[in-house]
């Protein structure tokens, strides 16, 4: 079973039913029992990094969840903002993220000759695949493209956590893997097909 944290911050019903499309026994939820029994996690995210941060710990999730990543290493998969609180700390706000990352978020920073490029960056996109993509994140597609709406982007330490990467303005990571967890800049959910073929080939793992 595919448990979709259920924190109050994300597109939950939209990244379930298209779980529900890849025939995935999924549950939207935050109920412990739930977050126990489950197979794979799912931790979407709309919204501010603060805000998010301050949700987990307010609903009691990180200690559970923890748990989960760490001692079970059940696979977890982190969209949009949901990749954004598996690193350090973000430029947006001032709490601590989750750390399961070497990383930080960072906000777009664009320089240099012409006009700079809106933020946030929204829109269709593509990847692509960086060297460690065989064993890191197979189900991506670099001649699909998929659908992007954020001001913020992960910047990681260590290139290997590096799936994919996107151009613009300049490369960013929108896919990152670390053993069990796995994160990705864009939403599946509003992806059509492109985003069903990834969400089946997460539930597939």
């Amino acid at each position: 079973m595919i448990v979709i944290v259920d924190y109050g911050m994300g597109n939950v019903g939209a990244v379930a039913n298209m779980l529900r499309k890849c025939q995935a026994d999924v549950l939207i939820s935050a109920a412990a029992r739930d977050i126990e029994q489950a197979d794979k996690l799912i931790l979407p995210g709309v919204g501010a990094f603060d805000h998010g941060m301050q949700a987990l710990r307010e609903r009691a999730l990180i200690p559970l969840l923890e748990f989960k990543v760490f001692q079970c290493k059940t696979m977890i998969l982190g969209i949009c903002l949901g990749m954004q609180l598996l690193t350090e700390h973000s430029e947006e706000g001032k709490e601590r993220g989750l750390g399961w990352l070497d990383a930080a978020t960072v906000k777009f920073k664009f320089s240099g000759p012409g006009a700079p490029l809106k933020i946030p960056h929204m829109g269709w996109n593509t990847l692509s695949c960086t060297a460690s993509v065989d064993g890191g994140m197979g189900g991506l597609d670099t001649s699909s493209r998929y659908y992007f709406a954020h001001s913020y982007h992960v910047l990681c330490r260590t290139d290997r956590d590096v799936c994919a990467k996107t151009l613009y303005g300049y490369e960013f990571a929108s896919a990152v893997r670390r053993d069990n967890i796995f994160g990705v800049q864009f939403h599946p959910e509003k992806s059509h097909r492109y985003g069903m073929a990834f969400l089946r080939y997460f539930k597939e793992l």
